[in-house]
């Protein structure tokens, strides 16, 4: 059998750009760097306020440059990083314009929230492949995002570990259609548990995902279910899919990652332990399968694997998530700008638990309806639904 590359020492030397490297993503990432820097190299690194991080990354992997988006922490990082002549940017538009620089091959998006848009366009613009793990992007403005990367011949890779098994499960099979995708959530930390019951939970509560390490907005987003919502108006971006080609299902054991149905009725799954670092290994060095030594799945340690339908009368944000993707136009921006004020708000402890749904429900039955939006829309979309979310809140 022919493949595309007969021994991985032939696979090219990537050059990568992390937005958003102190991260969850980015650090899990640079892990995966430093156990392949035979065919990957550090170009650039980018973080939001976490210079202290920063400082140690760029140290070990010496990149050409990095941006610090808090400008009031950028003298810190330049004196650290000046001896080893590594370029200090600052400012949130020296993320979006760092992408464009001529030696990047790859530009890895794991910046959190809407932020991620602009430097992915950016990016996508430059020419460069995208390996894309800020979801938001393809939620806010998937049409645009989209029809851009095929404008400018650019490759969008998923990171995201749902996505990416769908991606695995559809590689080798291009030419044949897909009839549904079939995405798995954990169910969170309150899976089974009723309104009453949610009432009263904490916010220290809610960060406690039973199986994945993440980032407190995308954890708390995975107890309230949104995540999946927002996974669902991703998946119809990246593969092409009507709304009526997405399905949810709780696997509680999150050992399948999502599944794909073809029109025969054959279903592939891909399989694995909770373990980021190997969808980001994909991405990153797809189309090659690179050895790594990550913790293997046993399957006599899980003799049952188990499904269930998701709760959505009782956690919402997935239902609300579906009527967005059903609406389309500026919908999903507005569930996105609402749901990120939402859980902000409730990671500072202003709001509880079922009040996050309610505010984006709120948003999404008060704001303006945009049937074809242009970029400029989607930038007021998102500000006008904040100032919105805020008031409802306040």
């Amino acid at each position: 059998m022919n493949t595309p590359y007969s021994h991985t020492q032939d696979v090219p030397r990537k050059r990568i750009a992390i937005l958003g490297s102190t991260g969850s993503i980015g650090t899990q990432a640079l892990e995966v760097i430093a156990l392949h820097e035979e065919h990957f190299e550090v170009e650039v690194l980018t973080a939001n306020r976490n210079a202290d991080l920063l400082i140690q990354q760029a140290m070990r992997f010496k990149p050409n440059a990095v941006v610090i988006a808090e400008r009031s922490l950028a003298p810190q990082v330049k004196a650290a990083l000046e001896p080893l002549h590594i370029k200090v940017y600052s400012g949130e538009a020296a993320v979006a314009s760092i992408v464009e620089m001529e030696t990047i091959d790859l530009v890895l998006t794991a910046l959190v929230g809407y932020s991620g848009l602009l430097p992915t366009i950016r990016a996508i613009e430059a020419g460069k492949t995208i390996a894309l793990a800020n979801k938001e992007t393809l939620v806010v403005a998937g049409d645009l995002v989209t029809r851009l990367a095929r404008e400018k011949g650019v490759n969008i890779f998923p990171i995201d570990s749902e996505h990416s098994a769908i991606f695995q499960c559809i590689t080798g099979e291009f030419h044949n259609r897909i009839e549904k995708v079939i995405l798995t959530a954990s169910g969170g930390p309150f899976r089974g548990k009723t309104r009453e019951e949610l009432e009263s939970v904490t916010c220290a509560e809610a960060l406690k995902h039973p199986n994945w390490n993440m980032g407190s907005k995308v954890t708390i987003d995975s107890a309230t279910l949104m995540n999946k919502g927002l996974e669902a108006i991703e998946a119809k971006w990246l593969f092409g899919l009507e709304p009526s080609q997405v399905e949810v299902v709780v696997h509680p054991q999150s050992i399948i990652h999502s599944m794909v149905q073809f029109e025969d009725g054959s279903i592939k799954a891909q399989m694995s332990l909770p373990d980021m670092r190997l969808p980001i290994q994909f991405a990153l060095a797809y189309p090659v399968r690179l050895k790594a030594d990550f913790p293997r799945f046993d399957i006599s340690r899980y003799p049952s694997l188990t499904f269930e339908q998701p709760d959505t009368k009782t956690f919402r944000n997935l239902a609300l998530a579906f009527e967005a993707l059903n609406r389309g136009g500026n919908m999903p921006c507005v569930l996105n700008a609402a749901n990120e004020v939402a859980v902000r708000c409730f990671l500072e402890q202003k709001i509880g638990f079922l009040r996050m749904p309610d505010v984006v429900e709120q948003c999404l039955t008060k704001m303006d309806y945009i049937k074809n939006p242009r970029f400029e829309d989607y930038m007021e979309t998102d500000r006008k639904t904040r100032i919105k979310a805020l008031e409802l809140i306040n």
